[in-house]
């Protein structure tokens, strides 16, 4: 069953942010834009090239009035080390959370249950708590900020737009297209 359309599920969690250790509860989402992006682990190899994109690309998110959380199923206090010892996540601005137990990673059904692992997921979650956009890539394909943020400028126009959507490749700005019984076979 997909996630899309969906409310997220209760959670809390400890999370690493700016130097300080602080909680997230599904609480703190609400009336907001928020994206949580799940890797498998800190200190691995595609994972960091991730986060790193993300946070350069992080004041372009905040302009949007998106929250970004990183997640894996680290704890908080290995979020820690790793932004202290890697000068790219040294660079991540946005909340880090730690999933020891996994709720998370099943609430989102990314878990690798053998593993303990999470699968490279992306959720984009509105500000009723509504999942918008799930994407979900196999461990070596690594994802790309500028393209999710395209896809959040296009969810949130839809959303500011009742009776507009989105066509293919749309970008900020193009025309939208108002779906009705005269478009039928004519695109």
């Amino acid at each position: 069953m997909s996630l899309v359309n969906t409310a997220i599920k209760p959670f809390k969690a400890q999370a690493y942010q700016q130097g300080k250790f602080i909680e997230v509860t599904d609480e703190d989402l609400k009336g907001k834009w928020s994206v949580f992006f799940f890797y498998p682990a800190d200190f691995t190899f595609v994972c960091p090239t991730e986060l790193g994109d993300l946070a350069d690309n992080y004041a372009e998110f905040q302009k949007l009035g998106v929250d970004i959380y990183g997640v894996s199923t680290d704890t908080h206090f290995t979020h820690k080390a790793w932004h202290d010892t890697s000068d790219t996540i040294g660079k991540v601005q946005y909340a880090l959370l730690g999933d020891p137990t996994a709720t998370l990673s099943r609430h989102f059904e990314v878990l690798r249950e053998d593993q303990g692992l999470a699968d490279r997921g992306t959720f984009l979650v509105d500000p009723d708590g509504i999942i918008q956009l799930v994407e979900i890539t196999a461990e070596g394909i690594g994802r790309n900020a500028e393209e999710l943020l395209r896809k959040i400028k296009a969810a949130q126009y839809v959303r500011s737009h009742p009776g507009e959507v989105c066509p293919a490749k749309w970008q900020e700005g193009e025309e939208t297209l108002a779906p009705s019984l005269d478009l039928v076979g004519k695109i």
